[in-house]
């Protein structure tokens, strides 16, 4: 059992906290965040210990970065001089975006270093995370971040360039599907749905498809074929998505968000 602390508890923050104190293997988990009220209300929730940052770099095992990139100088500059001058043992895990393995070394005196992705349905433990380690995280190290980091959802290890490429999608995904949800239940509304309705019935098909594809084990455009009967309704509103250039708007958005990430 160990003392796990969160620099930064807004949604990945929160999540991940949530996840450790979920698995059972923390001895205390401390919360530090810009805003103290959201510490204070997470605090509640998962019997953690509201503290400032320097309480965090001096006595947490596990420090985990869960602020937002243009904070990170600022955040650092507090709790440098602390780490600095620990005598024990203590690992950054870092959800900071853009901030690779080798720079986090760089920044943090050598200290061993997990790299951890998640994404926004993490918080109710339906999560996928990408991480990585340096080589210096030993294997008991490795397994303990896992074991504490389960509940959170599905957990991939990958390389540096990979975690960046595919977290475009796991990461920035939600929001896209969730435009795309929105949508779904205006044109759903435009036909008479009730609007609480709309939502509802589109959650459930998003859930729903994406399950059947897991499932399945099929090709995306199997499951689209399969469903546009010959002259059907189906393959006439496929028809006004191509049209419209979904599909390319889609592939186009996601290699954008990829280049700003990396």
């Amino acid at each position: 059992m160990k003392t796990i602390g969160f620099i930064g508890t807004g949604n990945m923050g929160g999540a991940l906290a949530t996840a450790a104190y979920k698995s059972g293997s923390a001895d205390r988990i401390l919360l530090a965040n810009r805003t103290r009220k959201k510490a204070e209300d997470l605090a509640k929730e998962i019997n953690g210990t509201v503290c400032d940052n320097e309480t965090v770099a001096k006595e947490a095992e596990y420090i985990f970065l869960g602020v937002k990139p243009q904070f990170l100088d600022e955040m650092f500059e507090g709790i440098k001089d602390i780490l600095k001058n620990r005598k024990d043992r203590c690992i950054i895990v870092s959800m900071v975006a853009g901030q690779k393995i080798p720079q986090l070394k760089e920044r943090f005196f050598d200290l061993p270093v997990i790299r951890i992705l998640p994404n926004i349905p993490t918080k109710t433990g339906d999560g996928f995370s990408f991480y990585g380690f340096s080589d210096d995280v030993t294997a008991e190290e490795r397994d303990y971040f896992l074991k504490l980091m389960a509940p959170s959802g599905i957990l991939v290890e990958a390389s540096e360039k990979e975690m960046g490429c595919a977290s475009s999608l796991t990461g920035c995904g939600p929001a896209f599907t969730a435009m795309y949800l929105e949508a779904l239940a205006d044109a759903a509304v435009a036909c008479g749905v009730p609007r609480k309705y709309a939502y509802i019935y589109g959650a459930q098909m998003l859930e729903g498809t994406a399950k059947y594809l897991l499932k399945a084990n099929i090709h995306p455009g199997e499951l689209k074929d399969s469903v546009c009967s010959p002259a059907g309704s189906t393959i006439q509103g496929v028809r006004v998505l191509e049209e419209k250039g979904f599909r390319a708007a889609v592939i186009d958005a996601l290699i954008t968000v990829n280049k700003v990430f990396n």
